[in-house]
């Protein structure tokens, strides 16, 4: 028995362990489905991308997704300690006070820039720093350069709440390491006596009894026999928007139709499980260039010594080393916008290795009108969801009209000196590609996730909410969600920073009840 069960030590999960352990009287248990973090790429920052489909990543993929040529977008998720901040590229970016300012009127008072700003400051003094990186790529400075002969400005401080313009990406590192939550806030924890953290625990129902959540059953390494796990005061979900929701939906907690398709009887009907799943859709140019190297040649024992005994060289590198918010029409209150330069070919999702020069001028659509879903398969927590974004339906074509505006941004920016001396030929969609119906099929055909799922829990008063402003799952007692699945709407920005925020202010919610 503990007085707080909380499931993932993702990056909520760790924030909030961390928080409530301050307190010597509260005993928290931690569960993580994941193992321990000891794989060298977990510490390198140019070598995220290499976790994909490795042991310390779920392996998703989304359901064909129609407007996408029927592909199946791969869909990375960290299992491992730090979720997926031990696997993402480190960027820390919480949007615009705009975003913040929208919530109330979503039903989250409460959860405005003015209330929310307090926890950013708390995270970011010495837990969560934000760095800078130790080298950025020269042509990094031409891609900012170029951007402010488009017309865009430069900002100085893309976290400083009004974040439109281009900068210089800070970074969620240390020395040229990755320094996530897990070394900010749980390794300081693990001393104290009040925390216990188990780890390659795959957590498979939620405990009820009467109306009230209990505990949590789970399977340790790999067997199929269950353990359980009780709780005296809470049982906190922080599984993201993918494992929450997901977690839910098999203990019989959602809509009622799919579940019982599923196999899964009803104990606790909640409709918006699942539902209002949220991302930021990428795509982008891919270009080879001329006269200065870029990352396809980090991977040298001379890089690797620069890395291990100095922290420096381009292995320090988060591969997304700068990045513009831009609005593509003035009636919109926060960007819609962001162009993310990368002195590398991010290829083939992330999966493949470079090998020739170039640069990735990434689109990212920050206000997605497209909405999808997370949908248990059955009642095997081995069985993956269905996550089906749903990507580019949105009924008015603004989702489309957005991406091909940022695509021709992007040219406009590489077509810029003295970024446009180094441009030796578009790859991607290639020079051909000129009309809006070329760049469709080019959107369709390679656009992937930024990685940043959301909404899929969403916090509101209204009957689909599934928590209400402090974070209870509604008709539950004793269950909180405590993670990006919470977020009413996606922020202008990108979803770590904003997930940190939430579990500071969560630690404080729980301590009250």
């Amino acid at each position: 028995m503990h007085d707080v069960v909380i499931v993932g030590a993702g990056t909520a999960g760790c924030v909030l362990a961390s928080r409530l352990t301050e307190d010597p009287d509260l005993s928290v248990l931690l569960l993580e489905a994941g193992p321990r973090d000891r794989k060298l790429e977990l510490r390198v920052p140019a070598a995220f991308s290499k976790l994909y489909r490795s042991d310390v990543d779920w392996g998703d993929s989304t359901v064909p997704q129609e407007e996408l040529d029927g592909r199946e977008v791969v869909f990375p998720r960290g299992r491992v300690l730090g979720g997926s901040a031990a696997i993402n590229a480190m960027m820390v970016l919480r949007g615009h006070r705009g975003d913040y300012d929208g919530w109330p009127a979503l039903g989250c008072p409460g959860w405005s820039w003015a209330d929310v700003e307090p926890a950013f400051a708390r995270s970011s003094a010495g837990r969560f720093p934000l760095a800078e990186l130790p080298e950025r790529n020269p042509l990094t400075e031409a891609f900012v350069q170029a951007a402010q002969a488009t017309g865009i400005p430069f900002s100085p401080d893309l976290n400083a709440g009004q974040n439109d313009g281009v900068g210089w990406v800070p970074v969620s590192q240390r020395r040229g390491r990755r320094f996530s939550v897990v070394h900010g806030y749980l390794r300081p924890a693990l001393r104290r006596p009040n925390l216990t953290v188990v780890t390659n625990a795959l957590v498979t129902r939620v405990l009820l009894e009467g109306g009230r959540a209990v505990g949590v059953a789970y399977r340790l390494d790999g067997d199929e026999g269950e353990e359980e796990a009780h709780a005296e005061r809470e049982t906190v979900l922080c599984g993201g928007a993918i494992g929450t929701p997901h977690l839910l939906q098999r203990s019989g907690i959602g809509r009622r139709e799919p579940l019982e398709q599923a196999g899964i009887g009803i104990v606790h009907e909640l409709p918006g499980v699942g539902a209002n799943l949220l991302d930021h859709l990428a795509n982008g140019l891919l270009v080879r260039t001329q006269g200065v190297e870029t990352l396809a040649s980090a991977e040298s024992l001379r890089n690797l010594a620069r890395w291990a005994l100095w922290g420096r060289g381009p292995l320090t590198s988060n591969v997304a080393e700068a990045a513009a918010f831009v609005r593509t029409r003035p009636d919109v209150a926060t960007p819609d916008l962001e162009l993310i330069f990368a002195p590398v070919l991010f290829e083939e999702e992330g999966l493949k290795r470079p090998t020739e020069h170039g640069v990735t001028l990434a689109v990212v659509l920050l206000q997605p009108r497209s909405v999808g879903t997370v949908t248990a398969r059955s009642p095997d927590p081995l069985d993956p969801p269905a996550i089906d974004p749903r990507y580019l339906t949105d009924p008015s074509g603004q989702d489309v009209r957005t991406l091909v505006h940022g695509l021709r941004l992007a040219r406009r920016v590489l077509a810029q000196q003295p970024l446009a001396s180094f441009v030796d030929e578009e790859l991607l969609p290639g020079a051909g590609a000129r009309s809006d119906d070329d760049l469709l099929a080019h959107l369709r055909a390679r656009s992937q996730t930024l990685y940043h799922p959301a909404g899929t829990c969403r916090m509101g008063t209204d009957p689909l909410a599934v928590v209400d402003p402090a974070l209870r799952v509604r008709g539950i007692d004793g269950l909180r969600v405590v993670d990006a699945s919470v977020i009413p709407r996606l922020p202008s920005g990108h979803t770590n920073w904003p997930t940190v925020m939430i579990a500071e202010r969560a630690a404080d919610l729980v301590r009250r009840r």
